[in-house]
C-alpha cells in the first residue's frame, strides 16, 4: 500500500455513484456497550441480515475485534469474509475509506480524519483513535493505495456522489463547529473538489430531525441515478421534519447538477409514527464517561433514505410502520433491476444510525 500526499482529482480520480458496480462492502461487527443494547445481541442479528442480503451480489468484509471472531463466525455464513480489526464502534460508512476511481479503472481509498462527529465540541464519544485508523488499516490489508486526508474532518455519511461530478452534502453537517471550524464554506467545497472530483457541490440546508451527526446527507437525500434523488418527506406540518424537508425541496428545485440538469426529486416518506428510545432500550446500554447518553422518549432519526445499494439489491430499513410498504414500493419502482431487501432495522437505529451508516461500498476496479 502506498500512502499518497497528492490530490485525487488532479490525478484523474473521482468518487463514483453508489449505484455503479461494486467489488464489495465493508461492515464492522457491533460491540460498543453504549451503542448496542444487551451485549449487542439484537444488533448483531440485524447486522447479519444486512450482510447476508448484500452478500447475494457482492463480497462483504466484516471487520471484527479479535476476541469476537468466534461469535461473528457463528452468526455469519461462510460468504462473509472476516478481517481482524479494532474499532471504537461499528459505523463503517463514517470510519472506513471513501473510494475514488480513475478513468483507467484504478481504485484508491481516502483516509479522512474522523473525530466522532464533532470532536471536543459535540462529538459522541471521548476516544476515537481506533476508528480513525480503520480506513488506513483496511486499505493496507486489502492492498489499496490511499490518499492522506487526515488534515480534513469528514465522514462517509456526509457525502453522496452521482458519479458525474455532483456531490450532495448538508450545510448543517459540513459547517458544524466541531469539524473544520478554521475553513470557510468555500474552502470546504474546494476540498471536495480536490478529493472527490466534485464539479458541483449541492449544499442542502438541513437533514433529518434529531440526527446526532449534525444531519448527515445520507439520511435525508440520496442519488438513485445521475439527475435523480430521493428526499425524505412528510406531509404533516406538525412534524418537526416538515420544515426541514420543505427547505431542502425548495433548494433542490432551484439548483442544477454538474451537467446542468434540473434534478428529478422523488419524495420518500419518513415513518408515520416517530421511532423513539424506550426505557427498555436504555436499561441494556452502558455508557462510558464522555459518551453521548440517550433518554427515554427521545426521537430517533428514522429515515428510509438510509438504504444501501448493492450490485443486485436495495437493502432497505424497516421500522414496523405503515410507511414501510410505501418505501418498498417507491424504491422498487426506482430500481426495477434490483431486488428490494426489507430489513427490520430498529435495533440498528437505536445505536444511532441505520443500514447506510453501517456499510461502505468498494467500487469495482483494479489495484495498483
Amino acid at each position: 500500500m502506498k500512502r499518497w500526499k497528492t490530490l485525487p482529482a488532479r490525478e484523474g480520480f473521482h468518487m463514483p455513484g453508489e449505484f455503479e458496480p461494486h467489488r464489495g462492502c465493508i461492515m464492522i461487527w457491533p460491540e460498543r456497550p453504549g451503542s448496542w443494547a444487551y451485549g449487542a445481541a439484537a444488533a448483531r442479528r440485524a447486522f447479519a441480515a444486512v450482510a447476508e442480503a448484500i452478500a447475494d451480489s457482492e463480497e462483504v468484509y466484516m471487520l471484527v475485534r479479535e476476541d469476537l471472531m468466534e461469535t461473528a463466525r457463528e452468526m455469519l455464513s461462510d460468504r462473509i469474509r472476516l478481517l481482524p480489526m479494532d474499532s471504537d464502534d461499528a459505523w463503517a460508512r463514517d470510519v472506513g475509506p471513501t473510494f475514488v476511481v480513475s478513468g483507467q479503472g484504478v481504485v484508491r481509498g481516502i483516509d479522512w480524519q474522523f473525530n466522532a462527529w464533532g470532536g471536543t465540541v459535540d462529538g459522541l464519544y471521548a476516544s476515537w483513535d481506533k476508528d480513525n485508523q480503520v480506513a488506513s488499516r483496511f486499505c493496507e490489508q486489502l492492498g489499496y493505495d490511499i490518499y492522506d486526508a487526515q488534515d480534513f474532518v469528514l465522514e462517509g455519511g456526509s457525502i453522496h456522489s452521482d458519479g458525474e461530478g455532483t456531490v450532495l452534502v448538508t450545510a448543517s453537517c459540513l459547517l458544524s463547529a466541531g469539524r473544520n471550524p478554521r475553513l470557510s464554506r468555500e474552502q470546504i467545497e474546494e476540498k471536495l473538489r480536490q478529493y472527490l472530483g466534485a464539479e458541483k457541490v449541492l449544499w442542502l440546508p438541513r437533514g433529518i430531525y434529531q440526527d446526532e451527526t449534525n444531519e448527515h446527507v445520507d439520511n435525508v437525500c440520496a442519488f438513485v441515478r445521475p439527475g435523480e434523488v430521493v428526499l425524505a418527506w412528510t406531509d404533516d406540518p406538525e412534524d418537526p421534519q416538515y420544515d426541514l424537508s420543505q427547505t431542502c425541496m425548495e433548494y433542490l428545485e432551484a439548483e442544477r447538477d454538474a451537467r446542468g440538469r434540473k434534478l428529478v426529486v422523488h419524495k420518500l416518506p419518513i415513518p408515520a409514527r416517530p421511532v423513539c428510545v424506550t426505557q427498555e432500550d436504555l436499561d441494556g446500554l452502558e455508557f462510558e464517561p464522555g459518551e453521548d447518553e440517550r433518554e427515554a422518549g427521545e426521537r430517533l432519526a428514522a429515515s428510509y433514505v438510509n438504504f444501501y445499494i448493492s450490485n443486485g439489491g436495495i437493502i432497505l430499513p424497516q421500522f414496523g410502520d405503515e410507511n414501510d410498504e410505501k418505501a418498498v414500493d417507491i424504491l422498487g419502482k426506482l430500481f426495477p433491476d434490483r431486488k428490494i431487501y426489507p430489513i427490520p432495522a430498529r435495533d440498528i437505529l437505536v445505536g444511532g444510525g441505520n443500514i447506510h451508516c453501517i456499510t461502505q461500498q468498494i467500487p469495482r476496479g483494479r489495484q495498483e
